[in-house]
């Protein structure tokens, strides 16, 4: 399926009425259907669990990508209820693996670039729910926790694109400005935890 990211309007700060009104117009006019991307460190607006709720109730939004720094109440209320063809994925690359068991639908994560398959076999493991996978999910969990605590040592996507270019997968760890390419300690820490 196609979507759109789109970002909880930040700076004006509009509060959970202008930030309704802002998406049900965006998906009214938007050709493919829209995901919510709150963030509410970045954009200093959060979005309560009954409004993401009423804006799941739109047919043009399909889900949120939920990074809110951990797995708060309105995650898990939002979690507990999740409303028919609404999808909450995990945006916090860290504390995926506990949102995955509380039943999100999966993420949408930069760590990922770099451990693709251990992430899907995350989500499969949680998915399947049966003892063993539960055990395995957890094993998962905590060895790609440590990862992305070392992925996000410094701005992303800049320990990242460090690791990638240090694997000769991209040709340069560049960043724009105001962003610096990440220190090479953090990088080796980084590629360090990604054998591990």
């Amino acid at each position: 399926m196609s979507a759109a990211l789109v970002t909880v309007p930040y700076f004006l700060r509009p509060g959970e009425r202008g930030v309704v009104a802002h998406f049900e117009a965006l998906a009214e006019e938007s050709p493919v259907p829209l995901v919510i991307y709150h963030i509410p460190y970045r954009t200093g607006q959060a979005v309560g669990a009954a409004t993401l709720r009423r804006l799941a109730a739109h047919p043009r939004i399909a889900g949120v990508k939920y990074a809110t720094g951990g797995v708060d109440q309105d995650a898990i209320d939002l979690v507990g209820d999740v409303p028919e063809g609404f999808a909450v994925l995990g945006g916090d690359d860290a504390v995926i693996s506990p949102l995955l068991a509380l039943g999100a639908a999966g993420g949408i994560l930069a760590s990922a670039h770099l451990e693709t398959r251990s992430f899907a076999d995350l989500a499969d493991a949680w998915r399947a729910g049966d003892a063993g996978d539960v055990a395995r999910a957890r094993d998962l969990g905590r060895r790609l926790a440590r990862l992305s605590a070392a992925l996000f040592a410094e701005p992303n996507p800049t320990v990242i694109k460090g690791v990638l270019h240090a694997q000769g997968l991209i040709p340069t760890p560049d960043v724009r400005l105001p962003l610096l390419p990440a220190a090479e300690e953090t990088v080796s820490r980084a590629l360090a935890a990604l054998r591990a």
